[in-house]
């Protein structure tokens, strides 16, 4: 890439730090380019409040915010939680979010006729691969500008130092400034006290969390949900349907009060380092439990002991940034076979961080209460199970036999 060529970039802009920062420094370093901001709404809600205004402040000459809300939810989520991607406890809300903010950001970028994409990803994080995989997807050709890969600013204290010499307003201070990702889904927080594993996060903090409060100021009394289930997609709660962003914001406002949703690990990150994070996700958290418990009413056994494994892989797969690869297609449509009698209702109690089975059913339910009673049933012949467990344990028999023959024991 010749730095004289770029004329036009189209930037990832959340107008948090590295992104604020990150329109002067374009304009600084290759030659005074045009700067054309793109964010994406995938539910961040206040975040969004006077985006434009800073961005044009701060030298772009315009900013897209394009709603993806629907499209994240139905198109990302929820092919995931039909899935139970789950990558080491993580419900993987910043992974979901960025491939479709990117190939917006490509789509833009094309129809813009950029020279460039731009983002804020560090050189130590999984999102510069997210981002960068999911725009190859839609522009393969199109050159990628990462500042952090470039720039000689090596801390988050440096880009606050950045933005206050050139008089970029901020939100945070350097008292606050952990590093966060938030969506409808989930917000993220990294850095400052939690960088040390040994730093129990402050939950009770006023201001830490942001989408619920921590199990032990959560209410004495119990809050009940019915989640109700179409092929392994959420569509009501409390039999009030409501669209897929909708039924999310709510579970997320009936688990944030619950305390449901915290999360505070040590993950492995694709770039191989171990990072702590702690995550809040209310309403997620709230939703894979729920279908999970369908599920095992809903699934035989081989078919999920099965589904199980390919969603490891299925999470490994998001996480790492793949989503538009051809085996994350493939995994998807085995998924969706799976999903078609994964319908019914679950009952949850949330109570002070917990998650409470109180009910499942389904029209498609495996589960025989007359064929599992330990009452008299005249469905079951328990002497059946002998010859089974003769035929079962027949390799167990025989090899047992052969090495007490050759002494091998």
């Amino acid at each position: 890439m010749n730095k004289n060529d770029i004329k036009k970039v189209v930037l990832a802009y959340s107008g948090g730090l590295d992104t604020s920062i990150i329109i002067p420094w374009l304009k600084e370093n290759y030659n005074n380019c045009e700067v054309i901001a793109v964010s994406g709404n995938v539910g961040q809600a206040d975040e969004l409040e006077g985006l434009e205004e800073k961005a044009i402040k701060t030298g772009a000459s315009k900013l897209y915010i394009e709603d993806l809300t629907d499209e994240f939810v139905e198109d990302f989520v929820f092919p995931a939680v039909k899935a139970g991607a789950i990558y080491e406890n993580y419900l993987l809300g910043t992974s979901l979010a960025r491939p479709v903010i990117a190939k917006r950001l490509a789509e833009i970028a094309l129809a813009e006729g950029a020279d460039a994409i731009c983002h804020g990803c560090t050189g130590k994080g999984n999102d510069q691969v997210r981002f960068e995989l999911a725009i190859k997807a839609f522009a393969p050709d199109m050159p990628i500008i990462a500042p952090w890969r470039e720039w000689d600013i090596k801390s988050r204290e440096e880009e606050i130092d950045y933005a206050e010499a050139h008089n970029i307003p901020l939100k945070i201070s350097r008292e606050t400034n952990y590093s966060k990702d938030k969506n409808l889904w989930h917000l993220s927080h990294e850095g400052l006290d939690l960088e040390d594993p040994t730093n129990e996060p402050t939950y009770n903090k006023p201001g830490f969390l942001e989408m619920g409060v921590s199990p032990e100021m959560a209410p004495d009394k119990p809050t009940y949900v019915t989640i109700h289930f179409e092929k392994g997609i959420p569509t009501a709660i409390d039999g009030v349907e409501m669209k897929g962003a909708d039924l999310i914001a709510k579970l997320n406002e009936l688990g944030g009060k619950n305390g449901i949703g915290l999360l505070d690990i040590v993950e492995n990150r694709l770039v191989g380092m171990k990072c702590r994070g702690v995550y809040e996700t209310p309403g997620g958290t709230i939703l894979y439990k729920a279908h999970e418990v369908l599920e095992t009413i809903c699934l035989d056994r081989q078919t999920a002991h099965y589904k199980a494994l390919v969603a490891h892989k299925f999470a490994e797969i998001i996480y790492d940034g793949q989503w538009f690869s051809p085996l994350c297609k493939a995994i998807q449509a085995f998924v969706d076979s799976t999903q078609e009698t994964v319908t019914g209702d679950v009952t949850l109690k949330l109570y002070k961080g917990n998650m409470i089975n109180a009910s499942v059913s389904s029209p498609f339910s495996f589960y025989d209460p007359e064929i599992a009673t330990f009452d008299e049933d005249n469905v079951y012949n328990q002497a059946d199970s002998a010859g089974f467990i003769n035929l079962f344990g027949l390799p167990i028999k025989v090899c047992a036999k052969m090495r007490k023959k050759n002494n091998l024991d």
